[in-house]
Formats: C-alpha cells, structure tokens, sequence
C-alpha cells in the first residue's frame, strides 16, 4: 500500500504496517551550527516546505518570538500569516493568523490540549498542529510577516509522508480566518438587562444576521473551529457574552436549518454561562475571560468524531448574543475538507487583525 490507506492513526491501527517515506521539513542550521532557525525581516515572506509528488503532512510544530527595540509589536502572532497551497494552486487553502491557526485568538498563548491542535509549555509558546492534509501534486507552506518594525525567530518542523500517489477521494484540507468588529447589534435603549440579554426574536429566519465562521461551495466536511470574543459591553449587571445560537445550513437550505443548536455555551459542549478555563480532545475554553466575562475569550469546538458533510454548500453561523442584540469583537478560524477548487477568499488588511487592547 504506497498511498493514504484505509487505516487511522489511532493506537488499534498503529500494528498495520504501511509502506510510505516518512519526511521532514525543517528550520534546522545547514551549516552544522545551533542556529536552527528562520529570521524573517519585517514584510518579508519565507517558504517553510516545497514537497515534490504525492504525500501527506501529519504533524506541523512551530514556536517563534519576536525581537526588536523595546517589544513594538507583542501582537506579532495576529501580523505573521500561514500559508498553504495544495497540488500547485494559485489560491491558499489555508490562510490564518498563525497564533489563531494554533488554537487561541487575539494574539496570545496558553497551555491547552486538543486532539488536533494544542499549545505546549512554556506557557503555550510551543504550537502543535496534527490535522492531516494530503496532496495529490505537491505541497508549498509559507510563513508572511505584516511586522513593520521587528523580525521575527522562527522555529519550525513540518513532518509528512511521501507516497507514490495519492488515491481517489480524499479532501483538501482547508482554514479560513474571519473577523466581525463589532458585530452589528442593537441599541440597548430602555431594555432591561434581561430583556437585552434574553429577550426578543431573530426575525432573519435565513440567519442572515448571525456571524458567519464559515461559507463554503464543493463537497467536503466541516471539522470545527475556534470561536474568540472581545467582550466590549461595559455594564456592573450580568455581562454573558454568549446565548447565541449556532445555526449550520447545508447545501443551500432553507429555515429552519438541519442543524439549530441551543446557545453558544452549548455548541462549544460547555453549559451555564462558563469562564473556567478547560481543555478536552474535541471542546474547550482556552481563554475564560475576565470578572463578569469581560475582556477576551477563546473557544474551540472540532468535528472529528461528528464532521459536518456537504454535497454543494455549506454555511456556519452563530448569532451574537441572544437574537443578535451584542455588539462585541467576534472573529473565528474553520477548518474543513473539500474538493477543489474551493470558493476564494481572502483576509482583512493587518491593521484589521491586531486585536484590541485589554
């Protein structure tokens, strides 16, 4: 068997002996050296791995700092971008904020384990990535930075496997980064607070209103996403950022969609309005939070045992607060398989991505 196999990775399934070239791309110093490291100058791009053929990246590992006078740009995780290209497209697949691809938003780090994704000590500075993600005709992976003042150290490795061919039927690995900011609320007005925060109806049946995570066209599969809220209400009463359901539409569907879900907290796989910082292989909460919900969250929610399949379309949403009334910061990653060629896109300009400061 010379390509992807009809195996998993899971320990029942490491016995099978499979017949691959395993491979390594990484920052390692050519000249026999300990500088085992990228510098990449402000505004400047480096190619992190060119693959040749057919093959398949398994496991990407990469930890980087920024260094300059007096530390000018500490949300340099939200200014460096990740790249990917597959089968020698001209449009990324893959194009996020590296600190967001990993697991957490707003251009911070923590300790946190997921079964794909997870942020290792010291201090979640160490970023690891095990999504798999074949290609049939070559693989290029790129490193941007948006930095205007520092350069960056960059450590990296990029494990894959080599086959002869690549079968029939596999998808391309795909993430996509978006931002809502603010998201487009209502007025409190005379409202009470329970009235803001649980009260009236989404009346834009189609969930036109709600954030959008992802928006898609092909078959393939949704696996998940992380979701980062800047919370910006400033109020002494009960401040919960969430209430909002997430709706997910299917190849064009129309109201109600085949999967409504319940409140935010609820997709996420958490319940009752919580801050607590938790971490489980498919759901957690990275970042909780401040007193009352205030200041920054992170979550994340990944479909490997239940991935989201489409034949055409797919369309995830969540409302902002209860029947959208919350004007708060919201931006997501998605990650999904689909065929090629995927629906472009793009992502906001640098001075749209640095986060807001607490």
């Amino acid at each position: 068997m010379s390509g992807y196999g009809d195996f998993g990775s899971s320990l029942r399934d490491l016995p099978r002996l499979r017949s691959s070239r395993r491979r390594r791309a990484s920052s390692w110093d050519r000249s026999g050296g300990n500088d085992d490291r990228l510098t990449i100058e402000p505004g400047a791009s480096a190619a992190l791995a060119q693959i040749a053929g057919a093959g398949c990246i398994n496991h990407v590992w990469i930890t980087c700092s920024s260094e300059g006078p007096g530390a000018r740009e500490p949300d340099f995780l939200r200014r460096l971008l990740l790249k990917m290209y597959w089968d020698g497209e001209e449009e990324p697949s893959v194009l996020v904020p590296l600190g967001d691809f990993f697991g957490v938003g707003h251009a911070r780090t923590t300790n946190f384990v997921s079964a794909p994704l997870q942020m290792s000590p010291e201090d979640g500075k160490a970023f690891n990535c095990f999504f798999h993600m074949p290609f049939a005709d070559g693989a290029r992976i790129e490193v941007a930075s948006e930095l205007e003042h520092e350069r960056v150290l960059f450590y990296y490795y990029l494990d894959y496997e080599g086959f002869e061919a690549l079968e029939e039927g596999l998808g391309r690995f795909h993430a996509q980064w978006r931002r809502e900011n603010p998201t487009d609320g209502v007025d409190e007005g005379d409202q009470g607070n329970e009235e803001f925060l649980f009260g009236g109806e989404n009346i834009a049946r189609s969930g036109g209103g709600n954030y959008t995570i992802l928006e898609a066209e092909g078959r393939g599969h949704y696996v998940g996403c992380v979701l980062n809220v800047h919370n910006l209400r400033e109020t002494e009463e009960w401040n919960w950022y969430g209430e909002g359901d997430d709706m997910i539409f299917i190849d064009g569907e129309g109201w109600p969609p085949s999967l409504h879900g319940t409140g935010t907290e609820d997709y996420f796989n958490t319940a009752w309005s919580p801050q607590e910082k938790y971490s489980a292989p498919y759901h957690g909460i990275t970042l909780g939070g401040g007193e009352n919900w205030s200041g920054q969250i992170s979550l994340y929610r990944f479909h490997v045992e239940d991935p989201v399949t489409f034949e055409r379309s797919i369309r995830v949403t969540i409302e902002h607060g209860h029947a959208n009334k919350r004007s708060d910061d919201y931006s997501s990653v998605a990650y999904w398989y689909q065929t090629e060629p995927h629906r472009p896109f793009s992502i906001p300009p640098v001075e749209e991505r640095v986060p807001r400061q607490l």
